[in-house]
């Protein structure tokens, strides 16, 4: 019998987070220390300090150190093994994830030890050394963003690798379960950067291509090479498999903005490694895939008529200067984890994950400096767009203003149509802000720095951009809420259409010149 009183809920319930790790249903009953109280229900998982219960009063969370447990599910107490099951992206899954849980067991001096569970699934065990018993489990499903989601929902799974953001609709299928507000910006974090790269045989004689030009090569507007200054011979488009994150990313980021749709024609693949096998062997072929999975595939550069060209090298798709860089997540419900996960978790964005990442072939988001020696052609790009007296004045005003700054690669865009961050550059907040917090940049200068599109009056756009850079600084000084903001100076400034990367005949073009960059001295 259930005694309804305050101090049973003030002794025995947290806030309503859920355990960690999908467990048997098992019926327990949690008894308070001196007896008095009892709480019966199944138990959904536990966490090694709470328990999380279904109850006649709904799904609830037990503090493990003031209640015992009774029943044939309770867990063990002293030989608790911190659990965690990942599904999702096969990108993501095959080598990163991997390496960080190894590069994590061994920071931990504990040893990983890794067992094939089935087609497509494994486990890591962590072992501690010293008693060769398991302290950690960490269980991989590798399919697609689509099926990772789908095991969230049906809690299979306690974290999902996903190739694009959550769509509004497993937004609200995750609230009703209960699971929080999985597109808030603390239910998913990026774990690396990845950018679709359109790729074609070695052989191929066409250069690079414009946003426009792809766009109508995956709609089938453009069907054969002979339209692109190629040979006469008819394009045979490849693509990700249609559940794949890589593939939706393609649909909502080049076909949708263009109103178009992939043929039916086009040739589907399960994996982007394969898809660039089978692009490369095809001297007639073209594709979409992953930046870190291109194989022997010639990766074409995006160019536009107003002589701008961008490659997708590390740099540039960790400054999102590259218009289809990708940020690969990990979302995780309102759902409290063991506490061997959370260290985990906390792990990936450290300074040694940040390493792990770029040996597994990924690009990482540490923050690098780049002289204005090493800008490449944004500066030459300045120059060309420049326009009388205003246009050359404003520009020697920004050289002067820069030239005795770095820029950081970390950079802050902007979802289209929206003063919203987009989701790269929400995570780069908390990057930066966890930095600042660390000190790292004490005594020195930071200068948040907008810059606008070319769309409209020059002056307009300017303060467009002032707003945005003091939007920004502001968002990275709210998070950074343990930093000793005195040790460190930070300004903003702008220069509106002054140093555009793109051209603005596309929304990509003008997405790619509305930016934040942060500059340090």
């Amino acid at each position: 019998m259930i005694q309804r009183c305050a101090a049973f809920r003030a002794a025995l319930f947290s806030a309503l987070f859920a355990a960690g790790g999908p467990a048997a249903a098992q019926d327990v009953t949690l008894t308070s220390r001196d007896g008095a109280i009892e709480l019966s229900g199944t138990l959904l998982g536990f966490d090694g300090e709470f328990y999380r219960v279904d109850t006649a009063y709904g799904e609830l969370t037990v503090d493990g150190s003031g209640v015992l447990c009774d029943g044939a599910g309770c867990p063990s107490l002293t030989d608790f093994v911190a659990e965690m099951t990942i599904s999702g992206s096969t990108t993501l899954g095959r080598v990163l994830m991997p390496a960080l849980v190894e590069a994590f067991a061994l920071r931990r001096e504990l040893e990983a030890v890794r067992e094939e569970t089935g087609p497509r699934r494994f486990t890591y065990a962590l072992l501690d050394p010293a008693e060769g018993q398991p302290v950690g489990r960490f269980s991989f499903h590798l399919t697609t963003t689509d099926e990772g989601f789908a095991d969230l929902m049906a809690d299979d799974a306690d974290a999902v690798m996903a190739l694009r953001e959550i769509r509004p609709a497993e937004v609200e299928i995750a609230r009703q379960a209960g699971m929080g507000v999985l597109d808030e910006a603390n239910r998913s974090r990026v774990i690396a950067l990845d950018a679709m790269v359109p790729v074609v045989a070695p052989s191929n004689p066409v250069a690079d291509l414009s946003l426009r030009q792809l766009a109508r090569l995956l709609g089938g507007r453009i069907s054969n090479w002979s339209q692109l200054g190629g040979p006469d011979a008819p394009v045979v488009v490849h693509v990700p498999d249609a559940r794949s994150g890589l593939a939706q990313g393609i649909e909502d980021r080049i076909l949708a903005p263009a109103g178009l749709s992939l043929p039916e024609t086009a040739v589907r693949h399960e994996t982007t490694a394969a898809l660039a096998d089978a692009v490369a062997d095809d001297p007639f072929a073209f594709g979409i895939a992953s930046v870190s999975e291109t194989g022997f595939a010639r990766v074409l550069p995006i160019a536009g008529p107003c002589g701008f060209e961008l490659e997708a090298d590390r740099l540039a798709v960790k400054t999102e200067d590259y218009p289809l860089t990708a940020p690969m997540f990990l979302y995780l419900p309102a759902r409290r984890m063991p506490a061997l996960v959370r260290e985990f978790l906390s792990f990936t964005r450290s300074d040694a994950a940040q390493i792990v990442i770029r040996r597994a072939g990924f690009v990482d988001q540490s923050p690098e400096e780049v002289p204005l020696g090493d800008q490449g052609d944004r500066f030459a790009n300045a120059i060309s767009v420049a326009e009388g007296d205003a246009g050359l004045s404003e520009l020697k005003r920004m050289v002067a203003t820069l030239r005795p700054m770095q820029r950081l690669s970390t950079s802050f865009r902007f979802e289209p149509g929206s003063a919203r961050l987009d989701a790269q550059s929400r995570s780069n907040v908390y990057q930066l802000a966890h930095a600042i917090e660390a000190g790292r940049y004490d005594t020195r200068r930071l200068m948040f720095v907008g810059f606008s599109d070319g769309v409209g009056p020059a002056s307009a756009n300017l303060d467009i951009a002032r707003q945005r850079a003091a939007a920004v600084r502001d968002a990275v000084i709210a998070a950074a809420e343990t930093a000793d903001l005195e040790q460190v100076t930070i300004g903003t400034d702008a220069f509106g259409e002054a140093m555009p990367m793109a051209c603005d005949d596309t929304s990509w073009g003008r997405q790619a010149n509305r930016r934040v960059e942060v500059w340090v001295r």
